[in-house]
């Protein structure tokens, strides 16, 4: 079960740690206004994108960095490790919106 730790949430900016079981996903979504920033903190997080397509492995230290709008999914799929990142989102109004919502 995916567990979380805010460090700061204003109205414009959320950091949380986000921690993956092995084998854990989350949906495929999109923000309309704000920037995910993706952060390695341990373990293999697989950060999947669509249009374009693409695919970045988080590792320690590795960072990326999702626009508002393009569609993409975090995922866990080490056989044997929890994995944690550092995500940093804004500066906007947050929002989740599910693929084919």
């Amino acid at each position: 079960m995916k567990k979380e730790e805010i460090i700061i949430q204003t109205e414009d900016v959320k950091v949380r740690i986000i921690e993956l079981q092995v084998g854990e996903s989350g949906p495929f979504h999109f923000h309309t206004e704000i920037t995910d920033n993706m952060f390695g903190i341990s373990g293999e997080i697989i950060v999947s994108m669509k249009n374009p397509t693409g695919k970045i492995i988080l590792k320690p230290g590795v960072h990326c960095k999702i626009e508002p709008g393009r569609v993409h999914c975090v995922s866990n799929n080490h056989n044997s490790e929890t994995s944690k990142y550092l995500l940093v989102q804004g500066v906007g109004v947050y929002d989740f919106i599910k693929e084919n919502a």
